[in-house]
């Protein structure tokens, strides 16, 4: 008896990625399998399809992080889903396919009124923005917080979060465009850093205690120059360089906390927790219409390539996402 295949994208280090079948996936033991509706593009994807950033053990090749859709099946010991119901989830690798595994933890429910596309934009970055700046740096209601990238699905994330957190938020983007884009959100101050020094209005805004940052080295010092005491500075990515060269005087003396993750190789109780706690404050502001992702393009999944191209060319706002099914 021949074994069920389903579509798939292919990804080889230069070449474009295209279309091909591969066998469909089963769930095991406390996974459920998804039939996915929408997948959500990260820039890991992209780093991933350069041969930068190889999935973890027992990942699937496959790109993609994230997915809305219905679970179809349940494997051994999952007690959260039954089948059938409509969910998005944070997957290991896979998501640009059909069918896509998840721990039953990462699954979270469809939450309303969002559909399958929006919410393929959440896992990623609600779970990347919730880890870092709540859970990590705390953010607490009251404090000031700055986010690098403002306009990108990440930075749109942390602004409504943080907003909505009750924190003073600031931002930093590319275009005036974006800026105003971000200042929509829910952002005090956005700040084009192509025609502003982000240092020196934050320095003159009495500084800020989180910054989240994904550009790494060009960065470093002025953030420690707008961090309060007691600062927290998280890392999600370096984009403009990994390596640093500081003085830990201004760290001592303003007792400043460094901090930096990468979410894919965590547990998966790790992320279940992460997504409970997702389900539990930022789903009632989706519902309260106070949050949604932002979706500048949907893509067919053979047009994968070109969701990719568009990422690149970094001339969008929010999330990409890849449509598979209606």
């Amino acid at each position: 008896m021949s074994k069920p295949m389903m579509k798939a994208v292919k990804s080889v280090v230069g070449q474009p990625l295209v279309l091909h079948e591969i066998e469909k996936p089963s769930p095991g033991p406390g996974q459920v399998l998804i039939r996915v509706h929408a997948a959500g593009v990260n820039r890991p994807d992209l780093i991933q399809r350069a041969g930068k950033y190889p999935p973890p053990p027992g990942a699937p090749e496959t790109l993609g992080l994230e997915v809305a859709g219905v679970i179809e099946a349940v494997g051994d010991g999952v007690t959260r889903w039954k089948g059938g119901e409509k969910v998005c989830a944070l997957v290991p690798g896979g998501g640009y396919a059909e069918y896509a595994l998840a721990h039953e933890g990462s699954a979270m429910p469809l939450p309303a009124p969002l559909t399958f596309v929006e919410a393929a934009g959440l896992p990623e970055t609600v779970l990347t923005v919730w880890n870092n700046v709540f859970h990590m740096s705390k953010l607490q209601p009251g404090e000031a917080f700055l986010v690098h990238g403002g306009a990108s699905g990440i930075g749109t994330t942390a602004i409504q979060l943080a907003s909505n957190w009750g924190a003073t938020v600031y931002a930093t983007a590319g275009t005036d465009e974006k800026c105003r884009l971000c200042e929509s959100l829910g952002a005090k101050r956005a700040i084009n850093y192509r025609t502003e020094d982000f240092e020196t209005v934050l320095r003159d805004a009495g500084g800020v205690d989180v910054v989240l940052d994904m550009v790494g080295k060009p960065y470093f010092e002025k953030n420690l120059t707008i961090l309060k005491d007691l600062g927290r500075l998280t890392y999600i990515a370096f984009l403009q360089g990994s390596r640093i060269e500081g003085d830990f005087t201004r760290l001592m003396l303003k007792r400043i906390s460094v901090s930096g993750s990468t979410l894919r190789i965590r547990t998966d109780a790790h992320k279940g927790m992460l997504a409970a706690e997702a389900v539990k404050h930022v789903w009632p502001w989706i519902a309260a219409g106070k949050f949604k992702p932002e979706v500048s393009g949907v893509f067919t999944l053979a047009e994968a390539d070109a969701a990719h191209a568009k990422m690149e060319a970094a001339d969008h706002s929010g999330k990409i996402i890849l449509q598979i099914a209606p």
